[in-house]
């Protein structure tokens, strides 16, 4: 299948069905109606008799909307978010330089502060934590003097 025929008969129809383009509701019995955004951000409607039509209209008229593509960029954003090391995805994705990988394809997710937060919000159990004994401070070890 071509590309612009997959992005025409599957890709944007989706998109629809899914509500993250345009919207399709059932209006009355055998009546749908579609409600889209041009260019312009002017939201437009027509009522047809089929979903299909509806979803079909949609797809066709609606600016915008996520190109099949940007599942990479998301993809990545996971990954990177999700722990997965920098060169480990930079592989996965194909990338030459792990520069690629992080200036281009990961993006800023919506709850960064609060995963930066929690970096410095961590529990006694997370090994990361320093636990200072107030009964040692002031003292020092010997493997520290003979530093």
């Amino acid at each position: 299948m071509l590309r612009s025929n997959f992005r025409r008969q599957v890709w944007r129809p989706s998109l629809v069905r899914s509500g993250l383009l345009g919207q399709v509701t059932e209006s009355g019995p055998f009546m749908f109606r579609a409600t889209w955004p041009d260019r312009d951000g002017v939201e437009w409607t027509a009522e047809f008799t089929t979903e299909r039509e509806a979803v079909d209209c949609v797809a066709t008229k609606a600016a915008g909307g996520l190109r099949f593509h940007d599942l990479r960029h998301c993809y990545a954003t996971w990954l990177v978010s999700g722990g997965v090391p920098v060169n480990i995805v930079q592989a996965v994705m194909g990338h030459e330089q792990a520069s690629t990988t992080l200036n281009r394809y990961t993006h800023t997710p919506a709850d960064f502060l609060e995963s930066v937060r929690g970096v410095f919000n961590s529990s006694a159990d997370d090994p990361l934590t320093t636990v200072k004994d107030p009964q040692s401070e002031g003292t020092q070890d010997k493997d520290e003097d003979s530093l």
